[in-house]
């Protein structure tokens, strides 16, 4: 991430910093409305609104846009892509994520699956030390959940792992056992439900990775659909 890049996110999340200007934005979440109208909804003085919308236009997080109707009215919009800078960069023009764990037996395979569900880019995954097969709870959980698990296969990180892959690292072991230069770019720390060995633990590591996939996948954008 390049340092203007940064520069812009912390403008924005200063804008941000005073709940009269959160009020705002959360209003024009909704709809456009004209500055006598915030100020009738937020029971703010309109002096007052002006300088909050000043600072987020400043921002880049609203716009004015004279009416149709009226000319000397004026309606602010939000920008909801400045907005949504704030919450976290994109990771853009993602040929394939790769999940990867020890024995590409469970977590990196639901994980790949439940990816597929989420997200247009591709996937796949692989381990470190693969095993011969899948878990069959890993298969079990997936299979409840919708997935189908009949297609997976177990994979050395070498055979799958190339270059330009977004690679995710769902255990600790296979982030720390990698070299430096091999090391994922990210890294969740989710326990190895094979450790206990319940369908508990096996349904708690899905849960973990859906939600991180469902943090994620918004944020990474597919090469081809770039283009």
């Amino acid at each position: 991430m390049n340092a203007e890049s940064l520069g812009r996110r912390a403008r924005v999340h200063a804008a941000l910093g005073d709940p009269a200007r959160l009020a705002i934005v959360d209003a024009l979440i909704v709809g456009d409305a004209a500055p006598g109208e915030l100020s009738a909804l937020l029971e703010m003085p309109t002096n007052l609104v002006a300088h909050h919308l000043k600072v987020l236009q400043d921002a880049g997080l609203v716009v004015r846009g004279r009416s149709e109707g009226d000319q000397r009215r004026t309606y602010v919009h939000l920008v909801p892509e400045t907005l949504a800078m704030a919450a976290s960069p994109s990771l853009s023009e993602v040929p394939r994520v790769v999940f990867l764990c020890t024995h590409n037996s469970a977590r990196s395979q639901l994980a790949a699956a439940i990816w597929a569900q989420r997200s247009r880019v591709p996937v796949a995954s692989a381990g470190t030390r693969p095993a011969e097969r899948a878990h069959p709870r890993a298969v079990k959980v997936a299979r409840r959940r919708g997935l189908d698990p009949a297609k997976w296969r177990t994979a050395l990180v070498s055979d799958v792992v190339k270059p330009d892959d977004l690679v995710i690292a769902v255990c600790d072991i296979a982030y720390e056992q990698l070299p430096s230069e091999a090391r994922p770019r990210v890294h969740w720390s989710v326990p190895d439900p094979a450790a206990t060995d319940t369908d508990a633990a096996f349904e708690a590591a899905y849960d973990e990775l859906a939600g991180r996939i469902d943090r994620l996948a918004p944020l990474v954008s597919a090469e081809e659909a770039a283009k």
